[in-house]
Formats: C-alpha cells, structure tokens, sequence
C-alpha cells in the first residue's frame, strides 16, 4: 500500500467526554484582537513588563549556571527544588512545613492537579460569584456541578453557602483583589467563612495570586492560616517576579499532599529545576521586600488614572464601578439594556478592547458585567482608551 493510499484512510477520532466540555478562554482570544496596530487593551491578565527584574535575573542565570550548571539542567524531583520549598515556606504567614510545598509549573496548573484528585464526574463544588476563568476551565473536564455562592465586596453571602455546601468537595475563592472583580475579603468576612467552612465540614482552596500587590495596607490573614488542615493553598511569582517563568506553588494538608504530588508525576515529571533554581537564587537577600514596592507605586498610578479617566468620561452615563485596593483589576457594571458582549466589537472599532464579565460566572451570568485591567496600559493611554469605551457605551444606548 503507497503513503498516499494510508493518508487517505485517517480513522475517525473519538473524543473523550471531558473533552467535549473543554472551552478556548474567551480572555486568549480577545487578546488576539488586541494585537491589532494601535488597539489599547484594558483585557489581558498580564503583569506590566516594566515590573520585570531582568537584571536580576540575568545576574542569577550566570550563577546558577556558573555554580550548579549540570544540577540545573538535569531532571529533578517532582516536589520542587528544596530551598525554593523552604523559601516559599518562610514567606507565609503561618508555620508551613516545607515538605507541605509542592513547586507547580504556574498556579493554573495547581489548578489542575487539585481538580484531578478532588473532583468526580458529577461532584458538587462551590465558587464565588463571579470568579476566575481559569478555574472554571481547570475544573470543566473532571465534570464537575459548579455551583456559585453570592457574595459582595467584603465577604461570601454566609446563608448562601451554608444552603449550598452539603455534600461539596470544595469552595474554591481568592479572597484578596480578586480575579476579576478587584474586591477584597474583609477580616471579618475571612473569619465568618472560615468558620463557616469549620462548621459546615467544607474545604477550602484558597488561590492568592494578587496578595502581595496591596496599595495602602495589606490584607488580613489568609483563610489558610485560619485552618491549615481545612485548606488548599495557592501562591504565584508571576505576578512579582515573572510570568513567563511559569512558577506557583500549592501548599496542602498532609491528607491531600501525596495525591497531588503523584498527579504533578503524571501530568510532567516536574517543574523546570533550571527556573525554579534561578528564582530561589532571586528571591535570596530579601529581594522580595525591595522589588515589590516599586510594583505596588506603578499599580497604584494606574489605578489612580483609570478612576480619573471613568469619573471624567462616564458622567451622565449610569455606568458603575468599584476602586480595588490593590491587584490588577477593576470591576464595571454597564447601563439597563447594554450587554457588555454586543459593546465589545464597538469598542474594538473605536481602538479599545475590554474582557466581557459573562465568561466569569459559574451560573447565571450578569451580562451588563466587565473587565478592566489597569496594570499594562500608560495614564496616557488609560485616557484616550477609557475616553474611547465611553464613546462606544453612548454608541449602545
């Protein structure tokens, strides 16, 4: 039989159940439209560039490879290289063992390994309303219910929880300057959820990637502090160091630790050892505490603008807002009759793109909803682009 005469004979692919429930992130693809000559894009997630230490890391590099060059490049163990782990494990606010820290290839992918070992087809598990695309994404193929808990700026709606949490794996929530509404849990609403989630039996995942990027004060302890042997733990260098590092880590209870550590086995063997060596080399002397602030000014400024920008330009327009104190986004709420999906190819036409707040719910989306990242964009362009998404809202109405 010619080549020819097999290619011809491709067999019909069958897909797996929980393929049929993946989805392409609506945040990837409107990234591509903004990729287009002169667009200002208040969408991507992204870390602004300028926060990236390159020197520091091109000094690191040259020693690590000077130092240890065979040991960096060579595989490693699954659970991360040990003072990276003991690192991680100082830099947390309550006694960590480092043996609690599995070093995962970013944070989504801790995302993915709890929801492997957490989540059966059909399981209940709880979310804020709204919540984190990517955890959406992470949980959707293991077939989970997805559940969504009311909540405002200071906390989860308590009865609600307790009328959803029985029989759920988990209530997955990023209590600071969450993704994607900016909001913050106050300590009393940590400590009303942590001892709801104690009484009720409920577990917590708790994801942190936001936490260290507080403009006037920090915020209050972690839920996990609270209860270490109720929570899962989430932390990132992506947004202090660099993403492109594709760093994070997940502290677990003793009970969950092994399990999550033989699926990271299964899904890569391990983090790369090279970055991971590299950011434990960064990370010695305190850098932490000299290089964040500078994140934390450049944050603040653009922030600063972007609430300039929206008082200026959306008078008259019945558009709300809220002001996060720290992280990397803030949350819009569009006039009575303006769905934010139908807005966002106006804008685009007018050079401005946006993320649509529909894709972050678990449930019944609020469609009048939207997504402003602040971090990436100039108090220039922060002008002319918020100017330009209020030309597009009159356009609507």
């Amino acid at each position: 039989m010619k080549l020819n005469d097999l290619q011809s004979k491709a067999p019909a692919w069958t897909l797996a159940r929980r393929a049929e429930r993946m989805n392409p992130s609506v945040i990837r693809e409107i990234l591509k439209v903004t990729e287009r000559p002169g667009i200002i894009s208040f969408a991507g997630g992204l870390p602004s560039p300028k926060t990236f230490p390159v020197q520091a890391f091109h000094e690191a590099c040259e020693k690590v490879l000077r130092d240890d060059g065979h040991g960096a490049l060579q595989y490693a163990a699954s659970e991360g290289y040990g003072p990276l782990r003991e690192q991680v494990a100082a830099l947390l606010p309550w006694n960590v063992d480092p043996a609690q820290v599995l070093i995962t290839t970013g944070s989504q992918q801790a995302l993915d390994l709890i929801a492997k070992v957490l989540i059966d087809a059909g399981s209940r598990i709880l979310v804020e309303t709204p919540t984190y695309l990517g955890a959406l994404q992470a949980f959707a193929p293991m077939e989970p219910e997805v559940v969504g808990v009311k909540g405002d700026a200071h906390g989860v709606d308590l009865a609600d929880l307790g009328a959803k949490a029985p029989g759920a794996r988990f209530f997955y929530v990023l209590p600071n300057f969450q993704n994607p509404t900016g909001r913050m849990m106050s300590e009393a609403g940590r400590a009303g959820l942590a001892t709801a989630a104690a009484q009720l039996n409920l577990p917590l995942v708790e994801d942190n990637p936001y936490g260290d990027l507080w403009f006037d004060a920090p915020p209050p302890a972690p839920l996990t502090a609270r209860n270490p042997e109720g929570s899962i733990y989430m932390g990132s260098f992506s947004k202090v160091l660099a993403p492109g590092l594709r760093l994070g880590y997940v502290v677990a209870p003793a009970a969950i630790a092994p399990k999550l550590l033989q699926a990271k086995q299964a899904a890569d063997l391990h983090t790369p050892g090279f970055n991971q060596r590299v950011v434990s080399e960064v990370l010695k002397d305190g850098f932490l505490d000299r290089h964040v602030p500078t994140i934390r000014a450049l944050y603040r400024e653009q922030r600063d603008a972007m609430l300039r920008a929206l008082d200026r330009e959306m008078a008259g327009l019945d558009v709300q807002w809220n002001k996060p104190d720290g992280g990397m986004f803030l949350w819009a709420r569009l006039p009575e009759g303006v769905r934010a999906l139908d807005l966002l190819p106006k804008a685009v036409d007018r050079g401005v793109a946006f993320v649509p707040g529909a894709a972050f719910y678990a449930e019944v989306p609020d469609e009048r909803t939207l997504r402003l990242s602040f971090v990436t964009a100039t108090p220039e362009q922060i002008d002319t682009g918020i100017a330009a998404l209020a030309a597009a809202i009159r356009e609507a109405l």
